[in-house]
């Protein structure tokens, strides 16, 4: 196997310097349209996510969120991002040098603690790593960005945490 070629480290101290520092909070609402669009959307037709007494029938508060729905951000205009709903400076990373990105995949994992209509859950996000590498198909190297979300009930219990991982590449910004 080829040996992958060497090329220069685009990750600085300062963004070094960003790892496992939580970010401001930010608050997302369970609600019971949001359950059922999102369970609508996905395909779900299971009546518990519909139904409100089919969802108490079975032992719950209320609808509960299906599965990857943490709920709809809650967006104020003075200082929420106006593309994703979040408050400007929440989102865990740091700005890449490189022009492309894709998604790298995200995880979810739950920690047994319901999620139902009506709650409010607070998420902090905090980058837990960076790595380079190369990557033979695109022909250079990469920047990999794991961001883990740690989203909390009005309880304070930890009820999921999300890890994202980001993939940039390509030209850097500063390329001209």
């Amino acid at each position: 196997m080829a040996e992958a070629p060497q090329f220069e480290s685009v990750v600085t101290d300062e963004m070094r310097a960003q790892i496992g520092v939580p970010r401001e909070p930010f608050v997302c609402e369970v609600t019971t349209t949001g359950v059922r669009m999102f369970a609508r959307a996905v395909g779900y037709t299971d009546p518990i996510y519909y139904d409100r007494a089919e969802a108490r029938r079975r032992g719950l508060r209320d609808l509960p969120a299906p599965p990857g729905y943490l709920g709809t951000p809650i967006f104020d205009p003075e200082s929420s991002d106006p593309t994703g709903g979040t408050r400007r400076g929440t989102q865990a990373g740091v700005r890449s040098p490189y022009t492309l990105v894709l998604n790298g995949g995200t995880d979810v994992e739950y920690t047994g603690v319901d999620i139902c209509a009506g709650d409010e859950l607070t998420g902090v996000a905090r980058l837990e790593s960076l790595t380079e590498r190369y990557s033979p198909a695109l022909a250079g190297p990469m920047l990999v960005q794991v961001t883990a979300t740690t989203y909390t009930n009005q309880q304070g219990e930890v009820v999921a945490t999300v890890r994202g991982t980001g993939l940039s590449y390509g030209p850097r910004r500063d390329d001209g």
